[in-house]
């Protein structure tokens, strides 16, 4: 069995009988507000738990955002994994011929002038999705 995260997710969406679907999808409204519900109650636990520790709870929150993102993503029917190499591809663009990077004073990294925005939309039609398809 693999130990990808799309795979363990969509093994837990199938056991349980939760939506997975295969082809990028729109969703119905209320299930796409409940996956964003999830989504925040996540990210909000990762937040308190950043600062107050431990750090074995912090690893614990940040698994789960990752593990309802990769749910959100597979109720979409969205190959989450190639989203992510392609933000990689563009992010790595945030680096200069030279070498360099510009940080904005809190250290993030900002967008240089070779910056290639993610062509998501692409990866998308290429996973089957037709823009303005019906839920």
């Amino acid at each position: 069995m693999s130990s990808s995260p799309a795979d363990l997710v969509r093994q837990f969406h199938l056991a349980l009988g939760l939506d997975a679907r295969s082809t990028p999808t729109e969703v119905p409204p209320g299930l796409a507000a409940h996956r964003g519900e999830l989504l925040a109650e996540e990210a909000a636990e990762v937040a308190e738990v950043s600062v107050s520790g431990p750090l074995d709870r912090l690893a614990h929150e940040l698994a789960d955002v990752v593990y309802v993102a990769y749910g959100t993503a597979l109720v979409h029917g969205i190959d989450l994994d190639a989203v992510i190499a392609e933000i990689h591809r563009s992010n790595m663009t945030k680096r200069g011929p030279d070498g360099r990077v510009a940080r904005r004073a809190d250290g993030k990294v900002l967008k240089g002038e070779h910056y290639e925005a993610p062509d998501v939309a692409a990866v998308l039609r290429r996973q089957g999705w037709v823009p303005g398809g019906a839920a």
